[in-house]
């Protein structure tokens, strides 16, 4: 073990208390802040769906059900987080020997296994008992989400493809949990939409972190060794072109967007390249969330595409059906 591993914790034994984050900020960490941006995806379905119940003169029921959004909002924050301290408790041996989530509390001894597993056991009990508690349908949701991401850190992230599908999952149910909150039908196109692009991020993540551990790849994970960077470039042009291509689709299609919800197109377009870029650069590696939250072109085109959207929705009025 290299001596700047032993200094970071990965041994799990005594560290310098410089470096030894508190209880409470190690925790925090394992609930990963930093990819809770993936749940704003609860918030599309109310956002695509805006012209359908936001009246000027009623504006509280839109408010009502925006509040309902973020009750659903919340309630993905701390199961995500559940699961992901599962996953780090899986996968701690392994987490050791990568470059960066080596720091991970679990795996460099900050937090034991069964602190982080009382802590996920708690916050699986409130937050499945919150989504119950909007509806039986959200329940039910939630328990699919749970037991989906569960399977992913146990098994399926060990079979090729296999892997980076169960993430798109992952993100469409998201987006489906979103629906329910507000009880709201949402077009197909909106799902496909999703799908592509929660595959493109998890391939750019397969990317990233093949070119980021070379030959050591599989000693992090199994499947790591049957992906290629020429393999992976091929399957993130693939899914990129189509991505593009449903959602240009979903603005001339779907029933509830005005026209006008095509000048959109260009801001999506520099999404994907954006991102693109940024993985053959080698910037998306283990958390390709990280993404919204530091690189300025992204932040900047995923806030001027979501404050178009939202006019458009407002300003134009419900396309007749």
């Amino acid at each position: 073990m290299s001596e700047s591993q032993t200094a970071s914790g990965v041994d799990g034994g005594s560290t310098g208390t410089a470096h030894r984050p508190s209880m409470p900020l190690a925790v925090l960490r394992l609930l990963r802040p930093t990819q809770w941006t993936k749940n704003g995806l609860l918030f599309l379905a109310f956002a695509f769906s805006l012209n359908l119940h936001w009246d000027l003169d009623d504006s509280a029921a839109a408010l009502r059900l925006l509040l309902q959004a973020a009750t659903g909002a919340a309630i993905y924050v701390g199961l995500s987080g559940a699961t992901y301290i599962i996953n780090d408790i899986i996968d701690a041996d392994r987490d050791r020997a990568h470059p960066t989530k080596r720091t991970r509390p679990i795996a460099a001894g900050y937090v034991t296994p069964v602190v982080g597993g009382l802590v996920s056991a708690m916050m699986l009990a409130v937050c499945l008992g919150g989504a119950f508690a909007m509806s039986w349908l959200m329940g039910l949701i939630a328990v699919g989400y749970v037991g989906l991401t569960i399977s992913y850190s146990a098994l399926l992230k060990n079979v090729v493809i296999i892997d980076v599908m169960a993430v798109a999952a992952a993100y469409l149910i998201r987006v489906m949990a979103g629906a329910v909150a507000i009880d709201v039908p949402i077009s197909p196109w909106l799902y496909v939409c999703t799908t592509l692009g929660a595959l493109l991020i998890a391939i750019g993540k397969r990317h990233g972190e093949v070119g980021l551990m070379e030959d050591g790849a599989s000693d992090h994970r199994d499947t790591l060794d049957h992906y290629s960077l020429p393999l992976l470039n091929k399957m993130i042009a693939v899914v990129a072109l189509s991505a593009l291509m449903a959602y240009a689709l979903y603005t001339f299609t779907a029933p509830n967007l005005p026209d006008q919800m095509m000048l959109t197109i260009p801001f999506m377009i520099y999404g994907v390249f954006r991102y693109i870029q940024l993985v053959r650069l080698g910037h998306i590696t283990g958390e390709p969330e990280r993404v919204l939250l530091q690189d300025k072109p992204m932040m900047l085109a995923v806030i001027t595409w979501m404050v178009a959207v939202i006019a458009i929705l407002i300003i134009f009025p419900r396309p007749p059906l």
